[in-house]
């Protein structure tokens, strides 16, 4: 298969790029939060190719993401007062919502679920091509189960190539992690993966009480044990710990750091990233696939602080971490 390489910024790559959805081909297409593999998510033939193409189990639940909240009882069999509240507030935007699924919603996207989990993305281009050709797609990310999740067009092509029909050049994801899951029960809201909006963000719109649980056994995408993980072992490591490592100059490590006396070493294999939040996350797939690719024996990050406003920074790293 030759995979098309579209623009956003051209009128009839839009089309192109909605013909290819609604025929039932894969597209990758951008999101704010990352590249997104994209079939039309009332094709269940379509939605089946994503497994194919990156390998998932098809026990594991997809996202929907949807043009308009007009779309919402389309898939959700009750749409309740608070999530209107709370849409016309942080959608578009990196927040899914898990609600019961409307009964005509293929158990292909919910894993054999009851449940559904929905967004509204926050990026023109995927936004113009769902509204112009009424289409809600189901989109997890677009690379190969459990590998790091692409934020640049060109990183799709490059793990994606010959397996889909086309990539949607829309530029780099702007907030570069993927959304905040949340499931509202009568008794209390759980998030259910930390992302960039937090409880505290939530909680004012929602008539319970918000928690986020360090560990949970509920199947949403990007729950694995491992996940988000670069080619090259991965290990997280307090900064008076790296300091040693990265004055040897070993040329076999990487090493990615935010805090200024890191920062300030020399290395070949050094990446510096933002000290602020949402700069680390915007850059911190790119900054791991920059070193993945020079073939390391080990990448080393420094850990992130232990506070609530990073728990979604700490969650991707201990996943990529993880060797069990």
């Amino acid at each position: 298969m030759k995979t098309e390489y579209l623009k956003a910024s051209e009128a009839s790559d839009i089309q192109r790029a909605g013909e290819l959805l609604r025929s039932g081909e894969l597209v990758a297409v951008p999101t704010e939060t990352v590249y997104g593999l994209a079939a039309d998510a009332s094709n269940p033939v379509a939605v089946e190719k994503i497994f194919a193409a990156k390998g998932r189990p098809r026990n594991h639940p997809l996202i929907v993401h949807l043009g308009s909240l007009s779309m919402l009882d389309q898939w959700a069999a009750e749409v309740p007062d608070w999530l209107m509240t709370l849409g016309k507030t942080f959608w578009p935007g990196p927040l899914t919502v898990i609600l019961e699924k409307h009964p005509g919603v293929t158990d292909v996207i919910t894993g054999g679920l009851s449940t559904v989990g929905l967004r509204i993305p926050d990026h023109p281009a995927l936004l113009n091509v769902l509204q112009t050709f009424n289409l809600a797609v189901a989109a997890p990310s677009a690379n190969p189960y459990k590998k790091l999740s692409p934020t640049t067009p060109e990183q799709v092509f490059e793990v994606m190539q010959g397996k889909i029909s086309a990539v949607l050049d829309g530029g780099p994801c702007h907030v570069g992690t993927e959304s905040t899951i949340l499931q509202v029960l009568p008794d209390e809201a759980r998030i259910l993966r930390s992302g960039p909006i937090k409880a505290p963000d939530l909680q004012a719109f929602l008539p319970v009480p918000v928690v986020t649980p360090r560990s949970h056994q509920y199947a949403v995408s990007g729950n694995k044990q491992e996940h988000y993980q670069p080619d090259s072992p991965l290990s997280v490591l307090n900064s008076d710990d790296l300091v040693q490592g990265i004055r040897m100059h070993r040329s076999d490590e990487g090493y990615l750091v935010y805090s200024p006396a890191l920062a300030n070493l020399r290395h070949p294999n050094l990446v510096v990233l933002p000290s602020d939040h949402a700069g680390y996350r915007k850059m911190l797939y790119t900054a791991l696939y920059q070193l993945d690719k020079k073939r390391l024996q080990r990448i080393i990050v420094e850990s992130p602080p232990d506070t609530e406003a990073w728990l979604d920074i700490g969650d991707r790293l201990s996943r990529a971490a993880s060797s069990t």
